[in-house]
């Protein structure tokens, strides 16, 4: 899979979006610790003079090429599919995070991915956030699980941070606000004794790749779904029709 990078740390102007504050009495995560919310969970709301807001995708993983092709950076994977789908340049340096900025069909979506190492992805995501004023179930983050089977996906409004690290940071930034989405990207459990630190640090085999590549693929058509059709429609193909689908390949 070719992944997609940049190295201008410049920020660039976006004409796509209102950049302005919005007048429905939401704060910033700064000054409230919730962010704004939108009206509706199933589609981009509406900003400024009408002005759209977009999706933002947050794909988790450590930045180098020491760490490409890891389990632990099956987030940034997902994210370089999405862009190479849709013509995005993901080569913007904005907030400690690699940023690309599109649409899919007529929705405005930014792709993100956090340049602060795992552990810190926070620092940059809430920055994301904040500036842009994303409601936050429009905020869709998608990372590594050990706790789901190898390739599995699993797209949920809301949750925990399940002992993963990436998400600890992010709701800590949210000032433990739960409530948005997250895409879970299987990796499967350690062998034996193995620790997951380690575990999740190892790179793909061929054979678990091309698998991987097919569940991403699925996790492509699943943020189209979200974009254009709503969050609901997406979490039910993600959710219920992955098992015949895997059963049918």
């Amino acid at each position: 899979m070719r992944l997609l990078s940049g190295t201008s740390a410049s920020r660039i102007p976006w004409p796509l979006f209102s950049l302005a504050r919005a007048r429905t009495g939401c704060l910033p995560l700064s000054a409230s610790g919730t962010a704004c919310r939108a009206a509706s969970s199933s589609a981009a709301g509406a900003g400024d003079g009408g002005a759209q807001k977009p999706w933002l995708f947050v794909g988790l993983g450590n930045p180098g090429k020491v760490y490409q092709g890891t389990r632990h950076n099956v987030g940034f994977e997902m994210i370089d599919m999405i862009a190479e789908a849709e013509g995005i340049s993901v080569n913007s340096m904005q907030f400690k995070a690699m940023l690309g900025k599109g649409r899919i069909g007529d929705a405005p979506i930014m792709l993100a991915k956090p340049q602060t190492f795992m552990n810190a992805s926070g620092e940059s995501v809430g920055q994301l956030v904040s500036y842009f004023k994303i409601p936050l179930n429009q905020v869709l983050v998608m990372y590594d699980d050990l706790d789901l089977p190898f390739a599995k996906l699993r797209l949920l409004p809301k949750g925990g941070h399940g002992g993963h690290n990436g998400m600890r940071s992010i709701i800590n930034h949210f000032k433990q606000n739960r409530d948005f989405p997250r895409l879970r990207i299987g990796i499967g459990r350690p062998p034996g004794k193995m620790d997951p630190a380690n575990f999740v640090l190892r790179p793909f085999i061929k054979k678990e790749q091309e698998e991987l590549d097919f569940s991403l693929h699925r996790g492509l058509k699943a943020i189209r779904i979200v974009v254009l059709e709503g969050f609901n429609k997406s979490a039910i193909y993600v959710n219920t029709v992955q098992s015949s689908e895997m059963l049918n390949r």
